[in-house]
């Protein structure tokens, strides 16, 4: 699907509306983690050195589609001139006269961000009105917020048809080369990691990797509900009952393409399910091995944790999605940080499926020493599936 990019645009002197994912954590007021306005920042400059009077908008959080300062955009303006090293303007509304003033008041260079877009009830219903109001005197549109790319909401998709001209910047456009270039004709072995809580959450990234995947490694509490299908005594474990026909479904699935799919050889058991808990590994479930009365299998074991680590070091291309297990607390991070450590250590292309598995990148210290960490969680599990995003399906063609 060829689209667009910036570098297919001539800017100069003209007014360009980019959506940007400036959803960022705030704690009273203060932006504590500011890598999503860092990650717009190549193609800002980008814009900025090229001329373009940039006008830039994003959500916030959840607001109810009305004005809510907890949700303001404000910070994240004044952490953005700091970035950059000159003054961002913020218009304290998305649409209307100030954003009009703001905005035809511009010279070429100049940045601006318009306030929270879910301040208004159009922006989640695609309203064409709202979204050619938010387009305002721009004839060019630039799409960088690739969290937000699987919505169909005005500033993602509806700005779209009211555009001479729709493209990507350089975030989604590395997103695309990863997530899509990379896994279409993968280096093998490929290995797939998948963790997280349930398997009903993967099943459609678990059926299209399938075709292309050598071997799955899995774990987090989805492992449970297939070590259960298997017939494995959990415990107490979180298992998704109603679904072990259908993780019966996918190991035959797998068996029956000869694609390895590989369960915990054993777990990591707690009796309670808190910070500092003290915890135990099951024997090997092949031989025999349970989940004690009452205890909750919160991570994979020590052996579950070598046989991944030894196929992960034999790989070519790996893609993690989900952890091992609560990585959040420290007595249940072991399999997830040394899984996280062994993908680092590997010389796989390794690509990073975005959500919880970023996050755990992040705090084990290993995203620098990874191929590629994916900004969008959900975006990134509907790209994996094979759907097209929205936010990038309605960019012009080249």
């Amino acid at each position: 699907m060829a689209k667009l990019t910036v570098r297919d645009l001539d800017v100069a002197g003209k007014q360009v509306l980019m959506r940007v994912d400036f959803n960022v954590p705030l704690k009273d007021g203060a932006i504590t983690n500011d890598a999503r306005i860092a990650a717009a920042l190549p193609t800002i400059k980008y814009l900025v050195e090229h001329g373009a009077r940039l006008v830039l908008c994003s959500h916030l959080g959840r607001p109810a589609n009305e004005p809510d300062p907890v949700f303001s955009l404000a910070p994240a303006a004044v952490r953005l001139g700091e970035l950059l090293g000159k003054p961002v303007t913020f218009v304290p509304e998305a649409i209307g006269d100030k954003a009009d003033a703001a905005r035809a008041a511009m010279k070429d260079g100049d940045v601006i961000l318009l306030e929270n877009v879910r301040f208004y009830p159009g922006e989640k219903k695609n309203n064409p009105e709202f979204a050619k109001a938010l387009l305002g005197a721009a004839t060019i549109f630039v799409n960088d917020a690739f969290g937000s790319a699987h919505r169909a909401h005005s500033s993602t998709e509806g700005v779209t048809h009211f555009a001479e001209k729709s493209a990507m910047g350089f975030l989604i456009e590395r997103e695309l080369e990863y997530l899509e270039g990379k896994l279409d004709n993968p280096e093998h072995p490929f290995v797939v990691i998948m963790g997280g809580a349930k398997v009903s959450d993967k099943i459609e990234v678990l059926s299209k990797l399938m075709e292309k995947a050598d071997t799955f490694l899995i774990g987090g509490a989805m492992a449970n509900t297939f070590l259960a299908a298997e017939g494995y005594d959990l415990g107490a474990s979180k298992i998704e009952g109603d679904k072990l026909d259908l993780a019966r479904q996918i190991l035959a699935e797998a068996k029956a393409k000869n694609v390895q799919f590989l369960l915990p050889a054993d777990v990591r058991v707690a009796m309670k399910f808190e910070d500092g808990a003290e915890t135990t590994c099951t024997a090997p479930f092949a031989e025999g091995g349970k989940v004690c009365e009452g205890g909750m299998a919160i991570d994979i074991g020590d052996k579950a944790i070598a046989e991944f680590a030894a196929i992960i070091k034999n790989a070519k291309t790996v893609l993690w999605n989900g952890p091992m297990g609560v990585f959040e607390m420290d007595c249940f991070a072991k399999g997830t940080k040394e899984i996280a450590e062994a993908l680092a250590d590997s010389s796989a292309i390794s690509i990073v499926g975005g959500g919880d598995s970023v996050t755990a990148a992040k705090k084990f210290k290993v995203q620098d020493k990874l191929s590629f960490c994916s900004t969008g969680g959900g975006a990134s599990l509907e790209l994996l599936e094979g759907k097209i995003l929205p936010g990038v399906g309605a960019l012009t063609d080249k």
